[in-house]
């Protein structure tokens, strides 16, 4: 009896760590970023034990649907729908009680979001949807506060933590491409890091992979799918610089625009030498032929 529990015990052990490994190297592809179809999702069956299901797949454009319901921290009963139309999106799903990658996640975009020169609530909206359809809306709260002390600026409005049943989950999920993974045995769900940013109309502009996110990229991509209408004249200068690379999930120069860039403006530069050369040259000739009036020559010199 004592060597059936001890075996049990090894083998759930195996299987934990095993999980714990799949993670890591989830994560560490999401670092990688070596892939263009669905950064996150290699064939199933080159994926680790228990990572079968783990990946992200790519829907860039994918409208979330906005009839799916969820409850928001004060359990109200909301529709996706009621956040589009207004403003740009962050989506990160997690589940509140993980013990390891989604606080990691959570950190990650709330550091990037503290130095951001953009407002939440304002500017943008962030919407964290649990996929473990278990958790409640007073889970959500307590998440909820906890990370809005850690942000420390106003806009605590524009940040919605919301949980919902498993059929809201199921579709959510699939249209974000977030592909994740239950284990009866430890109660925990093998899942991928990223954040996705939404239009207003709710569509996927892009990608965001591991657990922390470059603020640069992030205002860029936000400004982007945006279409413009926040931000300012730098962010469009940028915008046109830099290119989003679903490769990567980064923003990286283009190098022709930036040489035309540097053209016109090196071509601004000499016209703007010419001019004031031309205009102190006319300013001069006026000088001597004003002096020569005075002293009566008659003549330029």
């Amino acid at each position: 009896m004592a060597g059936r529990k001890q075996f049990a015990e090894t083998a759930s052990n195996r299987w934990k760590r095993s999980l714990a490994l799949g993670v890591l190297f989830a994560s560490s592809l999401a670092w990688g970023q070596g892939m263009t179809q669905g950064i996150l999702s290699p064939p199933a069956n080159v994926r680790p034990p228990g990572l079968e299901h783990v990946g992200i797949e790519q829907k860039l454009d994918q409208q979330i649907p906005p009839d799916l319901t969820f409850r928001d921290e004060t359990g109200k009963s909301v529709r996706l729908g009621d956040y589009f139309g207004k403003r740009p999106m962050i989506l990160n799903l997690v589940y509140y009680q993980c013990p390891m990658l989604c606080g990691e996640v959570l950190s990650g975009l709330t550091s990037a979001m503290k130095v951001l020169k953009l407002d939440l609530g304002k500017d943008f909206d962030v919407l964290t949807v649990s996929f473990d359809p278990r958790e409640t809306p007073a889970i959500a709260a307590a998440k909820k506060a906890e990370y809005l002390n850690r942000y420390g600026k106003p806009g605590g409005e524009g940040w919605h933590f919301l949980t919902g049943p498993q059929p809201s989950i199921d579709t959510l999920t699939k249209a974000a491409g977030f592909e994740y993974q239950y284990s009866a045995q430890t109660g925990q769900f093998a899942h991928a890091t990223a954040i996705a940013v939404l239009t207003p109309e709710g569509r996927i502009a892009q990608y965001y992979y591991g657990v922390e996110y470059a603020p640069k990229d992030l205002r860029l991509g936000l400004v982007q799918a945006s279409n413009g209408k926040i931000g300012n004249v730098v962010d469009q200068v940028l915008l046109y610089c830099y290119h989003y690379d679903p490769a990567t999930g980064k923003y990286g120069a283009v190098i022709t625009r930036v040489l035309r860039l540097a053209g016109l403006a090196t071509l601004l530069v000499i016209g703007a030498m010419v001019l004031v050369l031309f205009r102190r040259g006319s300013a001069n000739g006026e000088n001597r032929a004003q002096q020569a009036a005075r002293d009566g020559s008659g003549h330029y010199v």
